[in-house]
């Protein structure tokens, strides 16, 4: 007979709202969790700690992302803020999820994403120039931030000189995952929310007139089966595009620099095949560092899971952090050379699409390690997977080929963990490569 989750005994208690839960203090506070099962408290719900586990709650059709439940517990019953949770593609699920996410999915295909690397190149060698000489810099403030708001603009096909201001609505708009900032910061959400509308109704307009090889060109003229996007589908498309493409990839580039930078030999391996070791390096940043550690679910209808019964309306946290570890010897180590081996090359080759997120638990062909969770599984599995991945490879692949050593030159400063898990400033030292 199964047990009621609310009737389950001495299980661990977790507070991923503390403030203080980040860096080394967070890989420990997990490892403990993790030695102590497979299920954990919180004051949401329960986070759920093995890939197996983790892998059940992303996929059930039981459970849905609780968009709408934080509207409803914030009371946020009208404005811009609410018409973006209600058109959030994160937050649709059935035959309206599966229409939007066909219509789209196109444009973020491995082949279709290619076409964006020189653009990538070019705003990397900019900005190195602007550091070179000086041997030093706040990665944050030199690459991290403008890399991704410069790389979306292009695909957008927006004005370069609008990335800052992309850059702000995107970290404003995520502000809506984080309840704390949500709690205290609304008004300034909501304002986001809007004058990313009207930015982005006006440059729907000009692609109408003039369409180009960007995004929302594409998005225009997308039709499947005689179907095509209204204008309120285009715009909030495209706000889920900035927002989960710029946040996302500024933190995950700088906590692989992080982790480089304290692994001299690590950074010495990848100096030594830049091209054909960045994509491993990008899939065990990924695995060991995830940047979005944790993913809420809400159960829709009652669930029972290893003899445990979930009843509806349970939130249930899915920590992508404990489960890209199972399954891995040596997980609590980073090292970027595991993936380079038998199956290294597929993962790290950005072939992530809504078929990449199967094969979550067990090993993959050929004594691979498992698939990551850090981009989600099942039918919501992350849109712009193979940007990021594509970002991510170009960005070390081109640092790695200009410096010799990395090291940190000061204690990096770490964000909360729930939501966009980042770094507010990450100071390196290095030697340019001699051949620079």
């Amino acid at each position: 007979m199964a047990t009621l989750v609310t009737d389950l005994r001495d299980l661990p208690a977790f507070d991923y709202t503390d403030a203080e839960l980040h860096g080394p203090r967070f890989h420990a506070t997990m490892a403990a969790l993790r030695g102590r099962g497979w299920i954990a408290s919180t004051p949401l719900g329960y986070v759920v700690l093995e890939r197996e586990a983790a892998s059940f709650f992303l996929r059930t059709r039981s459970a849905e992302f609780p968009g709408m439940k934080i509207a409803e517990l914030f009371a946020i019953e009208e404005g811009p803020l609410l018409e973006e949770m209600r058109r959030n593609i994160l937050h649709l699920n059935g035959d309206q999820h599966r229409r939007l996410r066909g219509l789209v999915s196109p444009a973020f295909t491995p082949r279709a994403v290619e076409r964006w690397r020189p653009a990538m190149r070019s705003f990397l060698a900019s900005l190195w120039d602007d550091v070179r000489e000086a041997g030093r810099c706040e990665l944050v403030t030199a690459f991290a931030k403008p890399y991704p708001s410069l790389t979306i603009a292009t695909v957008m096909g927006a004005s370069l000189a609008d990335a800052p201001r992309l850059h702000e609505w995107s970290n404003w708009i995520q502000r809506q995952f984080d309840p704390p900032v949500l709690m205290s910061e609304r008004p300034r959400i909501e304002r986001a929310v809007e004058e990313f509308y009207a930015y982005a109704g006006e440059l729907l307009e000009r692609r109408r007139r003039t369409p180009g090889d960007d995004l929302i060109s594409q998005l225009i003229a997308a039709e499947s089966e005689g179907d095509r996007l209204s204008d309120v589908e285009l715009v909030n498309l495209v706000l889920n595009v900035l927002i989960g493409g710029v946040d996302t990839t500024q933190s995950q580039l700088a906590h692989a620099l992080r982790l480089l930078a304290g692994e001299p030999s690590q950074w010495a391996a990848l100096r030594a095949d830049p091209a054909g070791l960045a994509g491993a390096a990008v899939e065990e940043a990924l695995r060991f560092e995830p940047i979005t550690p944790f993913t809420a679910r809400i159960l829709v209808e009652q669930v029972e899971y290893r003899d445990v019964t979930f009843p509806k309306d349970t939130i249930v946290l899915v920590s992508s952090f404990s489960a890209n570890r199972d399954g891995i010897a040596n997980g609590e180590r980073f090292d970027i050379t595991r993936g380079a081996g038998a199956g290294g090359a597929a993962g790290a080759s950005g072939t992530g699409t809504g078929a990449s997120g199967t094969g979550a638990s067990g090993t993959g062909a050929s004594g691979a390690p498992p698939r990551l969770l850090t981009f989600g599984a099942g039918v919501h599995y992350c849109l712009g997977a193979n940007l990021a991945r594509a970002e991510l490879q170009e960005a070390l692949a081109f640092l790695a080929a200009r410096i010799e050593t990395l090291e940190l030159d000061g204690e990096p400063v770490y964000e909360g963990v729930q939501g966009v898990y980042g770094l507010a400033s990450l100071p390196l030292r290095f030697s340019v490569a001699p051949q620079e």
